[in-house]
């Protein structure tokens, strides 16, 4: 970063501790960027990384006022949504033990749903249940997007990448029973 940005980035920083609402938007147009970069990186997903910055956000201002250099503000703010990344990855993780934990086991089908060949049916059910979860909701269900987004209760981009990846991964299983 130039000597230039650096200044300016502490002059914001400094001005939006004293109340400057102007300030503080430039501040998050400036540094806002680069904290959902490293955000997306943590976290691998988009959607989750703006989560994740716009709470760390409502936690760099409330905070600012303890900030003792002006010059430690990128790390600092590079911290908090680290740590924002980190509890939203602990939280999945403690989530999706209590679900494995709770999840009663699903019988297998005995019929495939109308319409449906036994071998995909079969394919499907072979995917990781997030997978399977997310072709059945989109595909069998004839869900939007977004609806099967609300009845996962994951980010649009989540279960666009399930979709993607349930595809690849169908694809491999249902050319591999064709190929014997």
């Amino acid at each position: 970063m130039s000597t230039t940005r650096r200044i300016y980035e502490e002059y914001l920083v400094a001005s939006t501790r004293t109340g400057d609402k102007k300030a503080a938007i430039e501040l998050v147009e400036l540094r806002g960027p680069r904290l959902l970069l490293h955000a997306t990186r943590l976290l691998g997903n988009h959607d989750e990384a703006q989560d994740a910055v716009q709470d760390a956000w409502i936690d760099i201002f409330k905070g600012l006022k303890s900030l003792r250099s002006d010059a430690a503000f990128p790390v600092w703010a590079l911290r908090i949504v680290t740590r924002k990344c980190a509890a939203l990855i602990k939280g999945k993780q403690r989530d999706r033990s209590l679900a494995a934990a709770l999840a009663p086991e699903i019988p297998q089908l005995v019929e495939p749903p109308p319409g449906v060949s036994r071998d995909l049916a079969q394919a499907i059910a072979a995917l990781p249940s997030a997978q399977a979860a997310t072709v059945a909701l989109f595909y069998l269900e004839d869900l939007s997007l977004t609806e099967v987004s609300i009845a996962l209760d994951i980010p649009v981009g989540t279960v666009k990448s399930r979709l993607s990846l349930a595809r690849r991964n169908l694809k491999t299983a249902l050319e591999g029973e064709n190929d014997v």
